[in-house]
C-alpha cells in the first residue's frame, strides 16, 4: 500500500484518517472539499466529450485536488509525529 511518505507506525493510514476527521476540524474541511473536487470530476468523466471550458476546469480541479490531498497527508503525518 502506498503511505504517501507517512512512516511506519501501528496505526495503519486509514485508523489515522479516521483520527484527525474526528479530531480537527481543518482536515474535515480540507477532506469534505477533496471530496467534492473527486464528485465533480467523476461527472465530468462520465461525458464523453469536454468542451475546451470543461478540460481547463478538470485540470485546475485536480490540480486543487492533489494539493489539498498534499495538505491532509502533512497533517497526518505531523499529528504522527506527535503520538
Amino acid at each position: 500500500m502506498l503511505s504517501f511518505g507517512l512512516e511506519e507506525d501501528p496505526m495503519d493510514e486509514k485508523e489515522l484518517k479516521e483520527m484527525m476527521l474526528e479530531q480537527n476540524p481543518e482536515f474535515r474541511l480540507l477532506h469534505a472539499e477533496h471530496q467534492t473536487f473527486e464528485k465533480k470530476l467523476e461527472a465530468l468523466k462520465a461525458k464523453s466529450i469536454l468542451t475546451d471550458e470543461e478540460k481547463v476546469e478538470e485540470r485546475e480541479m485536480k490540480k486543487h485536488k492533489l494539493a489539498l490531498k498534499d495538505r491532509m497527508y502533512q497533517m497526518m503525518n505531523d499529528f504522527r509525529k506527535t503520538l
